[in-house]
This record gives structure tokens, sequence and C-alpha cells, in this order.
């Protein structure tokens, strides 16, 4: 008899769930670890935040009895941004330091590794926070879970905007690696879906933290394009909407920003904010009193004494994500946490139920789209919303296709 990996795991799960049963791992341990692996030094203005948001739902979580009777604790280990490190951290963490499942990362390059790596070693990855589509699509497997809003998702709802424009020619700007090339082909594909008469005169691809911007920007204007849609972040947005103001890049044109609007990278623009883009990111300052949104926020800000960032509600999600499927596995050895994480729901979130797609291991987690405005000399997003995945999503037909066989 042939027996598939996800009958297997079913089997691990039936075993144990079975009463009394509890992996030796989780009772040797007076805490549940999990193994938490980011960028804390090199991308400090989303990760630190992040951190406060998972201290903010340990918290939380500890404070009403733990998980499972026991305290849950993360143990943070920074790689550096660095691929071959992270890997190095997690199997540590999995042998040596007692993790039972690994969690985070921003860039979408070390998640994919992360990821390639708990499938080939039989572990659980929440990737927190890599968007490239291919975490979950391309390159998915049975071992990896994905919390934020995909490339795909957060772009779709960009070019839905852009659609409505008279623009047809466009040029892009996006980080030379994995979630610059998905977030420009989801874009792309999209646009074109939504109005076949657009073409791409220009796609600029500068290394990631490494921007020219002064050279970008002229290529941009050379090819005279009616719109533009922007996928850099940090000190290469800095870099790019400075050059692109002092030299009239944006005036007259649509710009259309992925991540833009999320206060870490908008913040410190200061009053250079590009007043007039269409992004994504997060309105914290917006929410109305009496909203589970204004709640977390309340809550950031009394813990931390910090406004949040869109990484605190991330790091916020991701613990009280984990705990809720520890919860629901009844244990901690990875075949049941695995089985607890597929079609997960977890209700009252401060942005809904949350839940855990099973056709490819995907949160519903939206995005907030809005424009950029000043205000007191600052950028925010006004005329803001927050949209669902649903109906930017592939089809499930689609995407089993694009996954590879479990």
């Amino acid at each position: 008899m042939t027996l598939t990996r996800r009958t297997l795991l079913a089997a691990a799960t039936a075993l144990t769930l079975a009463p009394g049963f509890m992996s030796g791992a989780a009772l040797a341990q007076d805490t549940i670890k999990i193994g938490e692996i980011n960028h804390y030094k090199r991308l400090a203005a989303f990760a630190e935040p992040y951190k406060k948001g998972i201290e903010l739902g340990l918290k939380e979580i500890n404070d009403a009895g733990g998980v499972l009777g026991k305290p849950l604790e993360f143990i943070y280990r920074d790689d550096q941004g660095d691929p071959a490190e992270a890997v190095k951290i997690a199997e540590e963490l999995m042998t040596r330091d007692g993790a039972v499942m690994l969690t985070g990362s921003i860039l979408s390059h070390v998640g994919l590794a992360l990821s390639s790596f708990a499938a080939e070693k039989g572990y659980l990855y929440l990737a927190a926070e890599p968007l490239a589509d291919s975490l979950v699509w391309g390159s998915g497997n049975p071992n990896t879970f994905r919390l934020r809003a995909s490339t795909w998702i957060q772009a779709a709802m960009l070019a839905e905007e852009a659609a409505k424009t008279d623009a047809i020619r466009y040029a892009t700007i996006a980080p030379n690696y994995a979630y610059g090339q998905d977030a420009v082909a989801a874009f792309k594909e999209n646009l074109k879906r939504l109005k076949p008469e657009v073409e791409f005169v220009a796609e600029q691809w500068p290394a990631l933290f490494k921007i020219d911007a002064g050279a970008e920007v002229q290529a941009i204007e050379r090819a005279k394009p009616d719109a533009i849609y922007n996928v850099t972040f940090g000190t290469d947005l800095a870099k790019f909407v400075r050059e692109g103001g002092d030299r009239g890049l944006f005036d007259g044109r649509p710009v259309y920003g992925l991540l833009s609007g999320e206060p870490e990278y908008l913040e410190p623009l200061g009053d250079e904010a590009p007043e007039g883009w269409f992004v994504t990111g997060y309105p914290w300052y917006g929410f109305e009193d009496g909203t589970p949104e204004k709640a977390f926020v309340d809550a950031y800000i009394a813990e931390t004494g910090e406004t949040p960032k869109i990484g605190s509600l991330v790091g916020y999600l991701d613990v009280i994500s984990i705990a809720a499927a520890i919860e629901k596995a009844g244990a901690t050895d990875t075949a049941s946490l695995i089985a607890a994480f597929e079609g997960l729901e977890i209700p009252d979130t401060p942005i809904g139920t949350l839940s855990y797609r099973e056709i490819d291991n995907q949160s519903n987690m939206g995005a907030y789209v809005g424009t950029i405005a000043m205000q007191d000399g600052k950028g925010v997003m006004v005329d803001w919303t927050y949209k669902s995945p649903d109906g930017y999503m592939p089809s499930d037909e689609e995407i089993k296709a694009m996954r590879p066989a479990e």
C-alpha cells in the first residue's frame, strides 16, 4: 500500500490526540517554546514593532493561563537577513533549544529558505511576514503556513484602482529579489486582465537597499510613463521618493505603492511623504472607538508607550495564531500542529475572524488601501478601507495547479 504524506500526517495526528497522549518534548519542558527568527538588526524599523506585538500577545495569553497549562515562550534569534544563517539557527532552535515550531522572517528569500528547510526536516514554519507568492504557491509545502496577505493580493488591490484611470503606459520599480519580482508580476497580470490595453514601458530592478535613486528616476522619466508602480520600501523608498520629488517624476502621474503607506516606511518620510499615492498600509490613527482594531491600538500603546506599526499587528496575530493552533492540536508535535493549522479559525482578532485556508495554508488576512495625504506635516493614509482577500485570489483550480504535488 502507498501512503501519501497527508495520510501519514492524519494518522500521526490521530495518535497524538488520543486520550492521555502528549509529546515527550511538551512533557519535558516547563514552557512551550517557539523559535522566532528575524532580521532584528538589519530591519529594526519593522522587526522591533513586530517583536513588541508578539510580546503583547504573549502577555495576554500567559496572563490567562498559557497554552495547554504551560506558559508560551518565544526564543528570538537574529539571522542578519542571511538565508544560510537563518537555516543554521532554525536547526539549533529545533534540536538544541527545544522549540516545537518555527516562525518569523520579513525578507521573502529568507522565508523561502526556512520553508524549504522545514519541509526537508519535517518541522512546521509559520511565515509571519514574507510576502512572495511562491511561498505558498509555486514553492508551497504542507509544512509552511503564511500569515500576511501576499504580494498577489495587495498588488491586485492596487491594480483594481489603477484600472479606473486613463493611464496606459506604466513603469515599475522593485527590489530585485523574490518579493519584488512576484509583486511586479502580480500587478502586471492583474492590471492586464482588467485593462488589456495597458503596456509596461520600463522595469527598474535596483538591488535591495542599494538603490541608485537618481539613475532609477532618470530611467523611468526617459520612458515617459503615464503611471508608476512602486515596490521599494525602507531606505530605498526614502531615496526614491526624495529623488523623484526633486526631479518632478511624480508630477501629474498616478503612483501605486505596495507597502508605501505602512507606518514603518511612511513615518520616516516626514514632510517628504508623497501626496496622492494610492498605497497599501496601516492607518492605525483612523480606527473608530469601540472597534477591535482600536482596542488593539489602545492596548499596544498602553503596553509599549509607542504607536503601532503594521509589524505590531503582524506580531500579535502571529502569536495568537500559534497559541490557537496548539490549543486545537492538544499536543506540540509537528503532525498535530500541521493538522491544527489546516482550516484553523480564530474569532475576535483585531481584523475579525482569522483563518488559514486548507488549499494553500494562506491566512485570510487582508490589507488596508488608501491615499497618502499630509496632516500636521506628516504623511497619513486617508479615504482608506480594509479589503479581505476574497475576490482577489486566483481560483482554487489555479492554486492547485501552482502548488507542487504533496
